[in-house]
Parts: structure tokens; sequence; C-alpha cells
């Protein structure tokens, strides 16, 4: 399992692999993250514009009010992206700042905000991939139950079609929900997340009206004219069993059913992997209705792969209801929010994918993959970071791997462009390829930001791409 043998993290010194000349280099945000602006111009108030302002929820009291500014600064944002070299950017819409309820009317001055970035980033050669729903709805909808209710899957896809018909002249690529494991789980279940629900083991309406409202958006999305390619994102994982025994083993295969398949195989299979009143005992299973399992299988386009750690398990105590007990990778380096790293859990990821879909599996993108760690600025100035253009380093040629076998995968998108709110733990952890000072809103390029130059810009293919002390 472990592909480091020391706590330490170095870039390869081998050279680095070609990838496609089509190949779609990125890297991605996400609006709450990073707009600020959260009451600006006719926005209405998000779910986690009302979850920060409940006390001891967000590390250090911090909110997004105002974030990377980036509503104001998205210009010189752009410029510095075109600086690093991208060709794609991932980002997502602030569904309250268009539809401050969550329904009409919509708001002028939020449209106008998206339409001017997306302008802007084509004028400098960067193609935009729109995610629709990065956690964030909007409040009004959070009051009528959110996404326990089907009105939410109903009223995104609402929301859908107004971004299609509005944007779908300019977007290179869709996204509906991004990690709705991660939504359903930690916003819905232990309340960590906005909307800081604890519905525990009882969640299954919100995991089946969030894939309820994948489908509804892919055919608004279509059904308004949309040609660009539709797809979803998840934080797909490996999971691992700490030992060959039956209970352990038996953990491993519930939690892969209930982080990765069960926000797989309704969408690309048309099948359900769990029975929800075992699954999810206590649960309102009445919220499924005919018809439903074919509006979640509208087929899709591409299928987004959000990978930071894989995940180990052993068999639970006596007492714990939920099937599986975590247990920590040792051995291997630790990023700053204390995730292992072990890059070829991404190539086992990728390839077991595709062995198990096979031809229902579309082609792939890493939508996010990155790392935090606890930069400083040096007294020159200058950010240096190689533990981060290590990882990157690593996975990159991770992925490589996979597709030499065979895996169809056609863009990366590093996590994240910029440091940027962290959600529950704010300020405190930084991916950034660019260093933001959140006091003054100065942007400094790190050292990973000159590395990832190197590899966008097709320079490093064939050499060991690198930063000059």
């Amino acid at each position: 399992m472990d592909d480091i043998a020391t706590p330490t993290l170095t870039a390869s010194t081998d050279p680095f692999p070609e990838f496609p000349s089509d190949f779609r280099w990125g890297t991605a945000t996400a609006a709450y993250q990073i707009e600020g602006a959260w009451n600006e111009d006719g926005k209405g108030p998000s779910s986690w514009d009302t979850f920060v302002r409940q006390p001891g929820k967000i590390a250090g009291a911090q909110t997004g009010d105002i974030a990377c500014d980036h509503y104001h600064r998205w210009e010189s944002d752009l410029d510095l992206m075109a600086n690093l070299g991208v060709n794609a950017y991932r980002f997502s819409v602030a569904w309250s700042r268009v539809l401050p309820t969550g329904s009409a009317p919509h708001n002028d001055a939020g449209l106008a905000f998206y339409d001017r970035l997306i302008d802007g980033m084509l004028a400098r050669g960067i193609d935009p991939y729109v995610t629709l729903h990065h956690w964030d709805l909007p409040q009004a909808l959070e009051d009528r139950g959110g996404w326990q209710t089907r009105e939410t899957a109903e009223r995104f896809a609402d929301y859908a079609a107004l971004m299609g018909e509005r944007l779908g002249d300019r977007v290179s690529s869709w996204i509906t929900l991004n990690e709705p494991f991660v939504l359903a789980t930690f916003g819905y279940s232990f309340g960590t997340h906005a909307p800081g629900r604890t519905l525990f083991l009882s969640v299954y309406p919100v995991v089946h009206h969030l894939l309820l409202g994948h489908g509804l958006a892919v055919q608004a999305l279509r059904a308004a004219g949309v040609t660009a390619p539709i797809g979803i994102t998840n934080n797909l994982t490996p999971v691992w069993a700490l030992t060959d025994s039956d209970g352990d083993r038996a953990a491993a295969e519930r939690l892969d059913t209930l982080y990765n398949r069960q926000w797989l195989e309704p969408i690309l299979l048309g099948t359900q992997p769990i029975d929800p009143e075992v699954a999810y005992p206590g649960s309102d299973t009445s919220c499924v209705q005919p018809g439903d399992a074919e509006i979640i299988a509208t087929p899709i386009d591409f299928l987004g792969v959000n990978f930071y750690n894989p995940q180990q398990v052993k068999a639970p105590g006596e007492g714990n209801p939920m099937g599986f007990e975590l247990v920590d990778i040792t051995g291997v380096p630790r990023t700053g929010f204390d995730w292992p790293v072990v890059p070829s859990a991404l190539t086992d990821r990728l390839v077991s994918l595709r062995d198990s879909y096979g031809d229902q599996l579309p082609p792939l993108y890493i939508t996010e993959n990155g790392t935090s760690v606890a930069d400083h600025v040096d007294s020159d100035g200058r950010v240096r970071d190689p533990f981060r253009w290590a990882y990157l380093d690593r996975h990159l040629r991770a992925i490589a791997d996979a597709m030499e076998v065979g895996v169809d995968v056609r863009g990366y998108f590093c996590w994240s462009f910029m440091d940027n709110f962290e959600w529950a733990e704010g300020y405190d952890q930084r991916f950034g390829l660019v260093y933001v000072d959140f006091d003054t809103q100065q942007r400094i390029p790190k050292d990973s930001f000159r590395w990832y130059r190197q590899v966008v810009t097709g320079n490093a293919a064939g050499i060991v791409p690198g930063v000059q002390a």
C-alpha cells in the first residue's frame, strides 16, 4: 500500500511524462471560498453565509465574507492565471448570487458578474469549466429543508436551465454537483459543514435528492440547448481493509459503497448498490418516486474525480452503527491537513474505475488534486513550498501511469489556484499555487506556481521540472 517508505516527499528525478497535446491543464476554485462580496449587488444569503455565523463552527470564528475578494479582483486574478499558462479553469457559480432566493426572479447583477468573468477567461485563452453547486445552497431553500426535499432538486434544475440559457454559448464543460458525498455526510449527517444538520443515518433523502437534482440538471441543461459536455464530480477514493479478515473486508465494502459506489452506479449503470432501509436505518425512503432512477441515469459526458488520499478501515467496535472504523495509514508523508500521501492510490483508483465500469465509464477529468502546506513568506518575499510541487509531481506521474494502461483521462485541475477559505478550517489550511495575504489581499506566486507553469506550458515533457533555489 505505502509507496513511499519514509514520511518525506520529494519530486521524482526521472524525466517528466508526456501528456497528449489536447490535455486540459487547469486550476480550480469554489465561489464561497474566494469571491467574498457575500451580500453585495443583490446576492442572497447562502447556507454557508449562515453557518459561519454559528459559534464554534469555524476555526477562529472566520468567515468567507471577504475571502480572496475575487468578486472585485477577478481581472487581476485572471491575469495571474494567464501567466500560469493554464488552458482551463474550473470555478463555481454562487447559486444565491444569481437567484437570491434559490428561484426566480433572477439577479441581473449576479449574472453580469459571471458574464464578465467568462468573457475575461476566453479573452485570455482559458476555457471555462463551470460547477453549478459547490455546497453553498441559497438559504431560502435550506430554510424549507434544503436537500432533504424534492423541491430543492427541482429548483436546482430551474437554476441549471437559467445558467445554460445565459452562459451556454461560452462554457466549455458543465459540472452539476461537487462532491455530493461530502455535502451529504458533513453537511447533513454530522453537521460539521453547512447547513450543520445532524441527521446521522437518517440522511438517505439527502442522498437521493442530490442524485435526482443532478439528473434533472443534466436534462435541464440539454433542454436549454447546451451542447458542451456535462458531468458530475465526486471525491473518489480507494478504501483499504486493514487486514484480510472477514470483518475488515466487510467494513471496507461498506465504506466503498457509501463513499464511491452509491454516487457512481445510479448514474453510470442505472442501478442501486444499497438497500436504503438497511444502509440508512431510520430514513424515510418514500422520497423515491417512479421514474427517478431513469432521471438519475441520464447519460453524462465525463466524470470528474477529486482525489486527495485513500482511506483505510477495520471492523467497527461494539456499539458503532456505521459499519466501519477509520484507521490511520502509517509510514507515508502527511499533508498540512494530516492526510496521508499515497500517489499510487490515484493510479489504483483510476484503473479500478475503468475495470469496474468498462464501456459505461465516460472520459475522466481530475477535477481536484492538491495539498495543504503551512506556507509562509520568506524574508526575500518568496514562498518556497517544495512539498507541494513534489506532491503534484508524484500525482501527475500517477495519472500518467493510469493513462499508459488505457485509462481515458482528459485533463487535470490543481486545487487550488490560490489560498482561500477552507470551509470549517477557515484560513488555516493553504492549498494555493498563489499565496494570499488575507489582511492586504496581496497575491504572491509560490514556487509551486513556477513549477506547474513548466508542466502546463509543455516545457516539462522529457525533462525534470523544478524550481531554482
